[in-house]
């Protein structure tokens, strides 16, 4: 009987010693993939990574507590807020090399030394001190303990604690929130307005079953004729320039203006004049 229980305790040791170096393989390498990914989604997908696995090293070490915390507040609150506005607002990729604060490159690097030397003490002390679980260090229960904490001795830091979120929460509620000048349109509403102008339907875009794709060119209408509607009010009073001519001449009578019909036969001809334009004006239209 004794046999068996050693054995049963040597090989839940071996368990727990198994996936505590896979999770902090894990953790480390998404913590490296984090700093070194290019896009803030990913990195922010990459500390969920790193959250949860320091969750289940948490509850390995009988720290329960830490653990539903770890998941609940940090991974499926904090983070998902992170998610929610980068998903929202949006990011750019590109990389600035200004530096907006001068020497925060220094200030960076002295903090990651620091940063490494608190690092190695830690991982020192655990090395050398005692690997008891959190639970037998500090009782059989950390939540009770933690509880008792909160609502006796710290019971006033944390009700300030309480009334500092819901301030933030409804602060945060009143900037987002925007008053309405006039009661907001319904379906049926907007439906009449865009029948209202006789043209429910958009209008056609510039070169659409006409002979050219230039902006300026308008879009022939089913029956052939060219609807006006479709070259930009911007473009259509600029007369275009002919083959051969230098910038900043003027045109000439012979330029292709706006407005002009596709006649049969390729020659392009403006509506009411009867002289027909040469080939080397069809290419400036390309």
């Amino acid at each position: 009987m004794s046999h068996s229980v050693v054995l049963a305790a040597n090989g839940a040791d071996t368990t727990r010693i198994v996936a505590f170096w896979l999770l902090a393989i894990i953790a480390v390498a998404a913590a490296l993939s984090m700093v070194l990914a290019r896009k803030a989604v990913h990195c922010a997908l990459l500390l969920a990574v790193v959250m949860l696995s320091l969750a289940v090293l948490y509850a390995m070490e009988g720290a329960p507590f830490l653990a539903f915390v770890q998941v609940i507040v940090y991974t499926g609150a904090v983070l998902m807020l992170f998610l929610f506005v980068l998903m929202i607002v949006g990011v750019t990729a590109s990389d600035s090399l200004v530096e907006t604060i001068r020497g925060q490159r220094l200030w960076a690097a002295l903090g990651g030394i620091g940063l490494l030397v608190l690092l190695g003490l830690t991982v020192g002390h655990a090395a050398i001190g005692s690997n008891a679980p959190a639970s037998a260090q500090f009782g059989s229960s950390n939540v009770f303990s933690l509880a008792r904490l909160i609502f006796t001795t710290y019971v006033f830091p944390f009700e300030v604690t309480s009334a500092l979120l819901i301030t933030a929460a409804l602060g945060a509620m009143v900037l987002a929130h925007r008053e309405r000048t006039s009661p907001k349109p319904t379906q049926r509403a907007l439906a009449k307005r865009r029948v209202a102008s006789g043209r429910p339907a958009p209008l056609p875009g510039p070169g659409t079953y006409a002979r050219h794709n230039a902006v300026d060119m308008p879009a022939l209408l089913p029956d052939g004729t060219p609807s006006e509607l479709s070259v930009s009010p911007v473009i259509s009073g600029r007369p275009l320039p002919v083959a051969g001519q230098q910038p900043g001449q003027p045109a000439g009578p012979a330029a292709i203006r706006p407005g002009q019909q596709a006649a049969p036969g390729g020659e392009a001809g403006e509506a009411g004049d009867e002289t027909a334009v040469g080939p080397e004006h069809e290419e400036a239209r390309w």
